[in-house]
């Protein structure tokens, strides 16, 4: 039987395990994207490692996420980033290049090649037949030290797509559509790989936001085909030669097969709080927003852009309506200017953002307490806009444009009729303006040599963390639902993230969003030999903020026990020493409460034996099955006290890749 196009890309890097879906693997990994949120962690991490220089073909550092300079934290952090990456070997973008997945689809992304990134949304470069995965940095700094990155091998879920997009649906409303038919946990132990012959009205950026939001699905990545499309679309980038081909096999197969008629599709929306609480639009037509929001790695094309400026134009947004744009690169803000679409945003009312994640990370643009805010952004978790309780909708930037004219959520269908508008169809520029520029390529081995690391007050070395004992117990000193989020562990925002590189300050924000008395409990324990968390299902959803993992440890999390785990927070709790366990049952959830000691013994030995462990409730007397997930490797990184404990003496002893 032949291979799909997600088995080509793993069974081309295997470097260690087999194609088994549940099975560890190890991949061999050509590039590696970090982010500025995350990536000063990575930095550090590379310096505690004692890394001289990248081994990955192609490593690039974005600063896309933390851009608001209102004071000297977030400057600092982007003149220690611009200084790791001379002295470490990488690309640097600066600030308002633009968001890292596009601009790295524009300028670095290549077909069959490998990426991990420091980012959730890094699979969208699956859009142009890539094997992009996202993951807590020290995995990333794993892997542009030479190692291999390993996962659990996934099973390939195969969506056929047939027929074509209907005027005013977009796709947007594609992965919508995903997330409607399977909520955020649809895709977790699989990749997505889209096929058939709807690909072929769908571009390369089309792609891109479908692959995006693949994440919101839990799913481990999302691919493409190379074809003709990513072709054209790497000739109008002047990267042609980047290009080759890369399709399933005729007799390929998938572990599990979807199909989607494009044709069929409607405008649809996702609604407070969730990606995966999704209806179509026009079931909530007439609610009154106060923002639409144009932008973000979940919708970054140019006609993403261009097609609101074209509803828009020659009209006004409604004066109750706060129309935020955010263009994704400079590039694409370059090609809108010359394109006269950004004076037809700006005429209509819009406010023009610089070019980066801005309000989709909840750095600006925080919408008005008690009102609707429909985004284009990929998540709507609580709180993470910025505003407390916040009622924040998903949607296409059809739907966004339409309704930021209206005043009221709108069917963006509905505008042939209200406006005699027909639906604008707009293409990418033939000949795009390519700003190649403003990134900063590496310097010489020679020169690296010479370059120090250049820390502002409000960096701090990452803390040395004490490997796991043989017995733990441990006071719960909170007890999670289900699908809590990274955001509701170590939420984003401005208040928070400028201390990205500060763990002992960053730590005082862990959990406050759902306990504000956890920082305080923390400290209780901490000197006491730590504390436990209990979760629900699908425990760390979301982004894939190591912080969330790293800042509890530096607290004295030393054991998580949960229904079931997001895949990336599952890898940074092991990378920081961090015990996670799943319920053999799940009802022993309900059981244990807040304040509950769990005791758990002969770790060093029992790991090792296999997968069962016996939690003991020694407040109640009850005893729970448990089982881990660990490979022996990762058995091997938590009793030495995490990953960077461990990569420090392979790369001191010699044996690092």
């Amino acid at each position: 039987m032949g291979l799909n196009v997600a088995q080509k890309l793993i069974e081309s890097h295997l470097v260690q395990g087999e194609m088994a879906p549940g099975e560890e693997i190890g991949l061999r990994i050509d590039q590696s994207l970090t982010q500025d949120a995350t990536g000063t962690l990575v930095m550090l991490e590379l310096e505690a490692m004692g890394l001289a220089r990248a081994r990955t073909e192609l490593s690039a550092q974005y600063v896309d996420h933390n851009l608001i300079q209102e004071d000297n934290k977030n400057p600092d952090d982007h003149v220690f980033l611009q200084s790791a990456c001379r002295k470490f070997g990488l690309w640097y973008s600066r600030p308002g290049n633009g968001v890292s997945h596009p601009v790295h689809q524009e300028r670095f992304g290549a077909p069959g090649k490998t990426m991990v990134g420091s980012d959730s949304h890094t699979p969208a470069a699956g859009a142009i037949g890539m094997l992009a995965i996202g993951s807590g940095g020290m995995d990333v700094a794993m892997a542009i030290a030479g190692e291999p990155y390993y996962v659990k091998m996934p099973e390939i879920w195969g969506v056929r797509l047939t027929g074509e997009l209907p005027a005013w649906v977009s796709a947007k409303d594609v992965i919508l559509e995903m997330l409607r038919r399977h909520d955020v946990d649809g895709g977790v132990g699989r990749i997505l790989e889209y096929f058939g012959p709807g690909l072929a009205a769908l571009s390369a950026m089309d792609r891109h936001v479908i692959a995006n939001m693949g994440t919101e699905l839990g799913a481990t990545s999302t691919v493409f085909p190379s074809d003709d499309e990513v072709r054209r679309f790497l000739a109008s980038q002047g990267r042609e030669d980047a290009w080759t081909e890369l399709v399933a096999d005729e007799d390929a197969d998938y572990d599990v097969r979807e199909e989607i008629d494009l044709g069929e599709l409607v405008p649809l929306v996702a609604k407070p709080s969730s990606p995966g609480n999704v209806v179509p639009v026009s079931e909530l037509a007439g609610q009154e927003i106060s923002q639409a929001y144009i932008g973000s790695s979940a919708n970054p094309g140019y006609r993403d852009f261009a097609v609101a400026a074209e509803i828009v134009k020659g009209r006004q947004v409604h004066p109750d309506v706060s129309f935020d744009v955010n263009p994704t690169s400079r590039q694409i803000l370059e090609n809108l200017d010359r394109d006269g679409h950004l004076l037809s945003l700006i005429h209509a009312g819009a406010r023009i953002h610089q070019a980066g994640c801005n309000g989709c990370i909840g750095m600006g643009q925080a919408p008005a307490t008690n009102t609707r805010s429909l985004r284009t952004v990929p998540r709507n978790f609580p709180d993470r806009s910025g505003t407390k309780d916040d009622r924040v909708f998903l949607v296409s930037p059809e739907t966004a444009a339409a309704s930021a004219l209206m005043g009221v959520i709108t069917d963006p269908r509905t505008l042939e009729r209200e406006l005699g508008l027909d639906y604008p169809r707009v293409s990418d520029p033939a000949e795009p303006i390519l700003n190649t520029e403003s990134l900063q390529a590496p310097p010489s081995p020679e020169a690296s040599r010479k370059v120090s690391l250049r820390k502002g007050p409000n960096i701090v070395s990452l803390p040395e963390l004490e490997g796991l004992p043989d017995a733990l117990e441990l006071p719960v000193n909170f007890k999670a639902a289900d699908n809590i989020s990274t955001d509701e562990i170590l939420r984003a925002g401005a208040e928070v993230l400028p201390f990205r590189s500060n763990i002992p300050e960053i730590a005082k924000f862990a959990f406050d969003v759902v306990d504000p008395n956890y920082y305080r409990k923390a400290m209780h324990t901490r000197d006491e030999g730590g504390h436990a968390v209990v979760g629900g299902s699908n425990y760390g959803q979301g982004s894939s903020r190591e912080h969330a993992a790293l800042a509890p440890r530096f607290l004295g999390l030393r054991m998580v026990l949960a229904k079931g785990y997001a895949r990336i927070h599952w890898q940074n709790l092991v990378n920081f020493g961090v015990l996670p366990l799943t319920f053999e049952d799940p009802d022993d959830y309900d059981r244990i409460e807040q304040g509950d000691v769990l005791r758990v013994e002969r770790l060093h030995t029992t790991l090792g034996e296999g997968p069962q462990v016996e939690v003991r409730n020694v407040t109640k007397g009850e005893t729970y099955a448990a089982r881990h997930d660990l490979s022996e490797r990762q058995i091997e990184l938590l009793v030495e006290g995490g990953q960077i404990a461990w990569m420090k003496k392979r790369l001191t002893s010699g044996h690092a890749a």
